[in-house]
């Protein structure tokens, strides 16, 4: 047994000895079935916390022979598949974490010549009495190896892409380390599966296709393996039941990533610590800092900043081209581009049915609002800063307070115009954009005689504040809109709520400029 071939099972009989472990080992039948086929090379990226390493430990203790992982796996998905034990722990496998042979190195070639020492090593500890025809050469010893074991290789490797977020800015170095890969994996009959992970899909270089025997798996496209991607709705249900969890709350905070074949899939990280800690709360932020988010909206390709504003608001997501991005984190000809990036790292889902983005969930939205608080966004930056009071007015029926916070939140933008009820509801969105944490928010809700143009009803912890029926009107009055609201019966659309009820009238006047407010707060919603 070696740390890079043939490992032991230690770091997955970790995984499997936790609190929580959902049972992800239905993916060793797809590896499993490819194997020694074209179909060997397979590529599963995914965006941080979201279960990549864990996987790679999975793979490590199924196939290794240096390990006896019978234990590990029974009583799991895989142990009950007729082809179980015809690949258990019989392969030499290569197990990669390249983030340790970078972190250890200041060059690309530095960190290959000690990738490959440290693999030849092991080779020559685990088979002494081989016939090695260059010693160190790395690619030679693997097939001098195979030639006289007939065993072929599994290679995993874990972090592939961190040379390109590392050497971000430096493309010698990143086709350097693309071509050692290609040498080392293309066309190689002493591999008989190879699986990569990484936050990245595989870097396009034009031309120079390096690594095009991969099979890609992203955020874009999962396929067969979606459901492996992270928690389904089914796991995160039966996590919910197991630890009295709310799971519309939790679905609420952590769910909201489309994949073609899943349905949704929700962020393992976030959802087990929300279990073991019992609290709804912001997890995923911890793996990066939103100023590396900043970054990138700040950009404002094409009117990239109120795309982001357009998708916080809520209502639609925004149209995307996939094709164009070169799969790193510096190369971006366009808005597409940034907002692909954004989807392979996790800050938004994508719908391939429609060919939009959206941002995803609860904590997601958290990472936008922070950062756009803290960033040079002039009035929505203030908005989202005070958006506090403007909530807290609303509750203590200051009506003039909730004017002047609806004027300080007005702007304009090349997103929407300020000229009629929908840019006004696009302000009221970030007037009172903290609500979102205590509230449920519809627009345009079926109500009586018509629609209502803003909904908010509490959430289930926060049943003690009023729910806010909330109507806007151009060039007319605020008590005009309590009016509508009374003669067209919106309330009937809350008549299960048994709250109280808080009815708010909105109104912009061209003229004058001045935004009004009335309301009248009414005991329970019939």
């Amino acid at each position: 047994m070696g740390s890079y071939l043939n490992p032991g099972n230690e770091k997955f009989a970790q995984c499997i000895n936790s609190e929580i472990y959902v049972d992800k080992t239905g993916l060793i039948r797809y590896c499993s079935k490819v194997m020694g086929s074209l179909q060997k090379y397979i590529s599963m990226s995914r965006p941080r916390r979201f279960g990549k390493s864990v996987t790679a430990d999975m793979l490590t203790a199924y196939y290794s022979r240096g390990c006896d992982s019978a234990d590990l796996f029974a009583g799991l998905e895989i142990a009950g598949d007729e082809h179980y034990t015809e690949n258990l722990n019989r392969y030499n496998v290569l197990f990669l974490n390249m983030q340790e042979f970078l972190s250890r190195t200041d060059s690309m070639e530095k960190m290959l010549e000690l990738l490959k020492k440290r693999v030849i090593r092991d080779m020559m500890n685990e088979y002494p009495q081989a016939d090695y025809f260059d010693p160190q050469d790395l690619i030679g010893c693997m097939q001098d190896l195979y030639d006289e074991t007939k065993s072929p290789f599994v290679i995993i490797i874990d972090e592939w892409d961190c040379i390109f977020r590392e050497y971000r800015q430096e493309g010698e170095a990143q086709k350097l380390y693309l071509d050692f890969l290609r040498d080392m994996l293309k066309d190689k009959g002493y591999i008989a599966l190879c699986y990569m992970t990484g936050i990245l899909p595989i870097k396009k270089y034009g031309t120079h296709s390096a690594l095009n025997m991969f099979d890609e798996f992203s955020m874009v496209f999962q396929g067969a393996l979606a459901e492996y991607a992270g928690f389904t709705e089914a796991e995160v249900r039966e996590l919910c039941l197991r630890y009295g969890m709310d799971f519309e709350e939790t679905k609420k905070w952590y769910d909201g990533y489309c994949l073609e074949g899943a349905g949704s899939v929700y962020n393992p990280r976030s959802v087990v610590s929300a279990m073991r800690f019992g609290k709804f709360q912001f997890y995923w932020n911890q793996t990066e800092t939103f100023e590396a988010l900043r970054s990138y909206i700040d950009m404002n390709f094409e009117g990239l900043k109120d795309a982001v504003l357009q998708m916080m608001d809520g209502k639609n997501g925004v149209p995307v081209d996939i094709r164009s991005f070169t799969n790193d984190m510096v190369t971006f000809h366009s808005r597409d581009d940034v907002l692909t990036l954004l989807v392979h790292l996790g800050y938004l889902g994508y719908r391939s049915d429609r060919g939009e983005v959206f941002i995803p969930n609860e904590e997601i939205l958290n990472e936008y609002t922070t950062s756009i608080s803290n960033s040079d966004w002039g009035e929505v930056s203030k908005a989202l800063k005070n958006s506090r009071i403007a909530l807290d007015a609303v509750w203590n029926q200051d009506e003039a307070l909730v004017a002047k916070a609806v004027e300080e939140a007005h702007f304009e933008s090349s997103y929407l115009q300020y000229n009629d009820e929908n840019a006004l509801s696009y302000t009221i969105s970030l007037a009172f954009y903290v609500a979102r944490n205590y509230y449920t928010v519809i627009k345009e809700l079926p109500a009586g005689k018509g629609r209502a143009d803003i909904v908010y009803i509490p959430r289930k912890q926060h049943g003690d504040k009023p729910a806010l029926l909330v109507e806007l009107k151009w060039n007319r009055t605020a008590e005009s809109a309590i009016v509508q609201i009374k003669d067209k019966c919106y309330p009937r659309a809350l008549e299960d709520y048994k709250g109280s009820l808080l009815l708010v009238g909105l109104c912009y006047d061209e003229k004058t400029k001045e935004h009004t407010c009335r309301r009248l707060l009414r005991t329970g919603a019939g």
